[in-house]
């Protein structure tokens, strides 16, 4: 397969079958919803960005995008350019949080309640150094123990995964409720388990963070378990895979997950391929609504 050049600017989120490498080792690029892509698009364009400037970005981190100046969006109703074309390619970051942020507006207030989700690369930005502070306030800021489930879609070694927190409004000795983590993958043999030390160590800082009082023993022992679920079907899909899995989820968790009944409905059989292509389609349909 053709190598892509990785620009000083940004990379690219794909899919196994193209080059290796680490998202979270690259600049942001393309990605409209945090303070860090504004000054990066703001220096590429050679536009000049005082400190402290910087330091009103940070404080409010992380969404502000629609808030910065910029030209007024046309009120002619247009379909937007990469609404199909998009989805019947690999989604880099860009697309994804775009396609996800229509996907969770077509939800109600009310089946919102139970749900957050975290935006698709602060798992990648957390696992840099220099990135990880501002990861841990930003996710704080979400207030992730409220709720009952919790999408953290993951793209590394160039794949889409979707990580996803359950019970996490109860305390990790409950005895009817007990927190756990499910990774779902759309290519089994990209080896999910290899994330687990990541997993583990970012929910332990993510609980410390938030100065809770379970112990490292406690969190280490949360759960985490990795049902069989549909597969794709060619190097492309993984980010739809995901965007399904979310809307699916949605629609079926449980009031309660119960970790004796896993894996209730995700299983190798849980939808079939006919079904993912009329959801990209709904999902164009909505974006062009949205535009």
């Amino acid at each position: 397969m053709r190598r892509r050049n990785i620009s000083k600017h940004g990379a690219k989120s794909g899919d196994l079958g193209s080059p290796v490498y680490e998202v979270e080792e690259t600049p942001i690029s393309k990605h409209r919803t945090c303070w860090l892509h504004v000054v990066y698009w703001l220096r590429a364009h050679n536009k000049r960005v005082p400190r402290e400037r910087i330091r009103e970005f940070e404080r409010s981190a992380p969404c502000f995008f629609n808030n910065f100046p910029h030209r007024e969006r046309s009120q002619r109703r247009t379909r937007k350019k990469y609404a199909i074309s998009r989805l019947k390619k690999r989604l880099d970051s860009e697309a994804f949080s775009s396609y996800l942020e229509v996907l969770w507006r077509s939800f109600s207030d009310d089946k919102r309640t139970s749900f957050i989700y975290l935006d698709c690369l602060w798992f990648s930005l957390y696992k840099n150094a220099s990135f990880r502070r501002n990861v841990l306030l930003w996710i704080k800021n979400k207030h992730i123990f409220s709720k009952k489930y919790v999408f953290v879609p993951i793209v590394c070694w160039n794949h889409w995964f979707l990580l996803i927190f359950c019970n996490f409004d109860e305390s990790l000795e409950s005895k009817t409720r007990r927190p756990c983590m499910l990774l779902l993958d759309s290519l089994a043999r990209a080896n999910p388990r290899r994330l687990e030390p990541d997993i583990r160590k970012f929910v332990f800082d993510i609980y410390e963070s938030e100065g809770r009082s379970e112990s490292k023993r406690l969190i280490s022992q949360i759960p985490l378990l990795v049902p069989k679920v549909p597969q794709q079907r060619n190097g492309d899909e993984c980010g739809n895979f995901v965007l399904y899995f979310i809307n699916l989820f949605m629609k079926d968790a449980p009031e309660d997950f119960s970790i004796e009944r896993f894996p209730y409905f995700m299983v190798r059989d849980w939808f079939d391929l006919e079904g993912l292509d009329g959801f990209c389609e709904m999902l164009d349909s909505l974006a062009s609504d949205f535009s």
